[in-house]
């Protein structure tokens, strides 16, 4: 083990913790997916779902390329 690799287990640990609380309170605007959609204005911009979307399209198909070829 290397010590980006504790770097990224901490920061993925606190992120599930952090999501988990949020999810167990219930209270509006603070999960991740809430935040998201704040942040695209999704229910009310068209141009905020078309750049989530290539966004988000855009990234998943970079990473699944990175991941299966380890390149890039």
């Amino acid at each position: 083990m290397t010590n980006s690799w504790l770097i990224w287990a901490g920061w993925t640990s606190l992120f599930a913790l952090a999501e988990t609380w949020a999810l167990m309170n219930r209270k509006d605007g603070d999960t991740l997916s809430e935040n998201v959609r704040t942040l695209f204005r999704i229910r009310t911009s068209k141009a905020g779902r078309a750049l989530f979307t290539v966004g988000w399209s855009g990234f998943s198909v970079w990473f699944l390329i990175h991941i299966l070829t380890e390149t890039m």
